[in-house]
């Protein structure tokens, strides 16, 4: 079990990494597509593999409904990381979250607030 949650940490510390030089650079007050695609750019110049706004399908009785779920960030098909830049974070927020890793198969979610003084106020580790 160790050999699978160590390459899994490995992925979410790189990615909160460049999520605080992110941070660090442009400060806490643009919209959450800036943080996006700086984060994307970190991310995949630093040869992490990340789809921005990943379609995810809704499968319904064995049909698949195209209804517009898009995560921000899927990073080497195991990491969802869904960028806010809001107050506070909410429960609507982690239900997003939620959604996602259920949609996507993926085990671990980030949710990143970027509208915070420093980032790790700003920062939701789910695993499910």
């Amino acid at each position: 079990m160790i050999k699978n949650i160590e390459p899994i940490n490995f992925l979410t510390e790189a990615i909160l990494k460049y999520a605080f030089k992110v941070h660090t650079g442009l400060g806490p007050g643009l919209l959450e597509s800036s943080y996006k695609e700086c984060l994307y750019y970190e991310l995949n110049r630093n040869e992490i593999y990340a789809e921005k706004e990943k379609a995810m399908p809704l499968y319904y009785e064995q049909i698949k409904m195209e209804i517009g779920y898009r995560v921000d960030l899927m990073v080497e098909h195991k990491v969802v990381v869904e960028i806010k830049c809001t107050e506070s974070l909410t429960d609507v927020h982690t239900a997003q979250v939620l959604t996602y890793l259920k949609l996507s198969g993926c085990k671990i979610g980030l949710l990143l607030n970027f509208k915070t003084s420093s980032l790790k106020h700003g920062i939701k580790r789910f695993t499910i």
